[in-house]
């Protein structure tokens, strides 16, 4: 069995990339397939899917009614494509309570930040602001909650005196595609 997986993204899709690079790496091996790649808005990221000829979907949240009814389009786009796993990589939306009750715990979220240290959507910038020496990735299900899902992966990532917020996100991103990929190894594993 072929493990079919969503991403969901909603800028440059670097995570995405590499998981997309990876898998094609690997072919036969792990047993996973990218089979759509979606996003909020008009991600340049998409493109990595394009390329490949997999399909793309945008469910932008202004395209009317509330957060119930853009979940419910959001629900429709992700299911036409059967997945096993979705997961939201670099997708800068809270999904609504009733995507979490459709897809979780098969509903991942990958996050630049040793939680619960740092949840939010400027993690790397708080952490730094914060003058900490550390911080991580992690890799969780996603909840009803900002962040506050179980915790499937994580890993401590340096701060070094001088580094910026670009250099520490790049290093945090090495560590959260290496996180995510090692667990779509095990879940294909567990569901092979």
């Amino acid at each position: 069995m072929t493990v079919r997986l969503v991403v969901l993204i909603s800028g440059a899709g670097s995570n995405a990339a590499d998981l997309l690079r990876r898998l094609d790496e690997s072919r036969g091996r792990v047993g996973a397939e990218v089979v759509a790649m979606g996003s909020d808005v008009d991600a340049p990221g998409l493109a990595a899917a394009i390329e490949r000829g997999i399909p793309t979907f945008h469910v932008p949240l202004e395209s009317g009614g509330d957060r119930d009814a853009w979940g419910e389009r959001l629900i429709e786009a992700i299911d036409a494509h059967s997945p096993d796993l979705v997961i939201l990589s670099g997708f800068m939306r809270l999904v609504p309570r009733n995507v979490v009750n459709r897809y979780s715990p098969n509903l991942w979220n990958t996050h630049p930040a040793y939680l619960p240290e740092f949840p939010g959507a400027h993690a790397v910038k708080d952490a730094m602001e914060a003058g900490v020496s550390k911080t991580g990735a992690s890799v969780i299900v996603v909840d009803n909650g900002v962040d506050t899902g179980p915790i499937l992966a994580q890993q401590r990532v340096a701060i070094h005196p001088g580094d910026t917020e670009d250099v520490v996100h790049e290093r945090i991103k090495e560590v959260e595609r290496e996180l995510l990929f090692h667990l779509v190894e095990e879940f294909c594993q567990q569901h092979n």
